[in-house]
């Protein structure tokens, strides 16, 4: 499937400037509220629980109580936006991923895309997808080589997801390719995000995008993501005319030891340094590979050139730490 460019979106109009955001709730679609709002946009934030979001007391920002598999719900929050920009969160009570789990999050995609093409003051969605979509596929070790290069441009195969329970990409991959089916069918103007792992205050050991980590690692594509650059990708594939397609979005790579000693001590809160995690320091002391990068983000840092991030916001989010920080 090979997404083709739809018709530019006029950031121009003043119609552009109301733009709605669901799930508002999650650590992006809060961050992206937050930042919206500070350039100057009028925000329809949708979410679960209306609670969840910080209360604002900016004019601009109107919240709605919206379940994505709520077709209904899903229309009364985007009424009168331009753009949306659309992110899946696991609801509180099912905070895994598994097979059901995949189905749930295909058919929000489905129901939420199919609520764009209905309203017609709607000419652009941002679909937040993840990297994991990309990445996993049955290689032999001969293709994992310099010349074996991953990008937007690829897909993660399904069925080997399956095989091996890699419910994370396979739920975003079937999901994003549904919704990609949907756009392309009813002329919607859809721009994809894949991200890769969110470095946030609670990551933790139990993030869904963990699993398989290790063979990331190994075959140097196992990419992290800070959430202010997260958000500046997603604004600036909105504001831009020329985005279409897909966008590999991160802005670290996991690909030595000492970049998976910091993300172990990361992952633990209770440590703070190598030593405690003597058994893997121990086993790992003198180890200085470096797995050659595979993966690129090219197509995104060449739109982000001439993007201006506006507003510094100061969110809670931006005191974590990069893995790759000394």
């Amino acid at each position: 499937m090979a997404p083709a460019a739809a018709a530019p979106w006029d950031s121009s109009s003043s119609s552009s400037k109301t733009v709605c955001v669901m799930d508002a709730g999650g650590r992006l679609g809060s961050a992206l509220v937050h930042r919206l709002l500070q350039r100057g946009y009028t925000v329809h934030a949708a979410l679960h629980n209306p609670q969840e979001l910080v209360k604002s007391e900016k004019k601009q920002l109107r919240v709605f109580q919206a379940d994505p598999l709520d077709y209904h719900s899903v229309m009364e929050a985007l009424k009168g936006c331009s753009a949306l920009f659309y992110s899946f969160e696991l609801p509180a009570d099912h905070p895994s991923y598994d097979e059901f789990m995949g189905e749930v999050e295909v058919r929000a995609a489905h129901n939420v895309l199919e609520a764009c093409a209905q309203t017609e003051s709607i000419d652009k969605v941002v679909f937040t997808s993840s990297a994991t979509a990309i990445i996993w596929r049955d290689s032999q070790p001969d293709v994992l080589s310099s010349q074996s290069h991953v990008d937007e441009r690829n897909w993660s195969d399904i069925n080997f997801c399956k095989k091996f329970k890699l419910w994370h990409g396979a739920s975003k991959t079937v999901a994003e390719k549904t919704a990609w089916a949907l756009a392309m069918d009813r002329g919607v103007n859809m721009v994809s995000i894949n991200g890769g792992l969110l470095m946030c205050p609670d990551l933790s050991i139990k993030d869904p995008y963990l699993l398989g980590a290790a063979e990331m690692y190994r075959d140097g594509v196992f990419v992290t993501v800070d959430l202010k650059f997260l958000v500046d990708a997603h604004i600036c594939v909105l504001e831009d005319p020329s985005s279409y397609g897909r966008y590999l979005c991160f802005n670290r790579i996991i690909n030595s030891t000492k970049d998976v000693l910091k993300l172990a001590n990361r992952l633990v809160p209770s440590s703070s340094s190598p030593h405690s995690h003597p058994q893997m320091s121990s086993s790992m002391e003198g180890d200085n590979r470096v797995y050659q990068q595979r993966i690129s983000n090219d197509k995104l840092s060449k739109l982000l050139v001439h993007f201006q991030s506006g507003v510094q916001v100061e969110w809670e989010a931006e005191s974590c730490c990069s893995t790759t920080d000394s």
